[in-house]
């Protein structure tokens, strides 16, 4: 029983899910306003995101070592999205469904496995992949939208160039591979500060 009590949530595990949730949003604003510089760079957003947010990931998951922290990091991030009207619904989808995948991961490998985290970071990771998939899903209608929000037609345009099958496959790829350096750093920077400080 006393097994089971550990293994749920309590009021101080949401509060740092809380803190870390507003974080992980502020930096992936950041990023997105730097990666926005040019279109190519803006299709490789998935993947800068998950190196930079390594550390966040593996910290949190560190401190919380149970059910649920990234599956609700990922749920709110998705649905902060689609309430300020920055993406569509497909991020909250995505968000929700890569979620749910790391939780099970983890659940599977043990909540104490760095080779379990970095798995389900991998699949985290491509939640942020629901901002630029409308591009593949319904190409026109979401070109038009982001037009109509302000943004520049040539650099859309270039954008729509881009997309292609192969191109969403290449996305894919090198937001995993990036997610693998970037939950290797964040498991660097566990050992080498957080420990050291009695973090986690």
């Amino acid at each position: 029983m006393s097994n089971l009590k550990t293994n749920k949530l309590q009021t101080k595990d949401l509060v740092t899910i809380g803190i870390f949730t507003a974080i992980y949003f502020v930096i992936t604003i950041l990023v997105m306003i730097l990666v926005a510089i040019a279109p190519v760079i803006w299709l490789l957003y998935p993947g800068i995101l998950a190196v930079v947010c390594g550390v966040i990931y593996m910290l949190l998951t560190a401190k919380i070592e149970k059910t649920g922290p990234v599956f609700i990091m990922s749920t709110i991030t998705g649905i902060i999205y689609l309430v300020t009207g920055e993406c569509t619904w497909v991020i909250l989808a995505t968000y929700v469904v890569t979620g749910l995948i790391a939780e099970v991961i983890r659940s599977s490998f043990g909540y104490k496995s760095f080779k379990g985290n970095l798995f389900a970071y991998c699949v985290f990771s491509l939640g942020m992949i629901g901002s630029p998939l409308p591009l593949w899903l319904f190409h026109d209608s979401f070109i038009q939208s982001i037009i109509e929000m302000g943004m520049d037609p040539s650099y859309v345009e270039k954008i729509s160039t881009m997309v292609s099958g192969w191109s969403f496959i290449g996305m894919i790829i090198v937001t995993i591979i990036c997610a693998i350096i970037g939950g290797f750093i964040g498991k660097s920077m566990l050992k080498k500060h957080f420990q050291k400080a009695g973090i986690v």
